[in-house]
């Protein structure tokens, strides 16, 4: 049991630490909420309002507790890795097998 968890935790980690998707995890993170603080925070060293609202206003809904960012960034996530990087075949196929995972949970029950 403590062996099969130890191997389980390693490969998770060596799969979330995977450079390919840490990049389009970033990637995806500039584009869903990245520019929202790189503007706030351009926005109150420079005292330009106009961009103090706007990300403000978008942030303020990102911290909202029904704001889907998280899914919507993983979602991107893994549209630019297939788009990126399609010959990753190690990283798009325990993707694919945790779909499938889960698909078939969902019909079980």
């Amino acid at each position: 049991m403590k062996e099969r968890t130890k191997e389980k935790i390693k490969r998770t980690v060596g799969f979330l630490l995977n450079p390919r998707l840490l990049l389009c995890l970033f990637i995806a993170w500039l584009i869903t909420n990245g520019w929202a603080y790189i503007l706030f925070f351009i926005g109150t060293a420079l005292r330009i309002n106009w961009m103090l609202g706007v990300s403000g206003a978008y942030l303020t809904f990102l911290w909202l507790p029904i704001s889907p960012e998280k899914i919507v960034t993983v979602a991107i996530a893994i549209g630019l890795l297939r788009l990126l990087f399609p010959n990753d075949k190690k990283t798009l196929a325990i993707l694919r097998g945790s779909y499938e995972k889960i698909k078939a949970k969902f019909k079980r029950e």
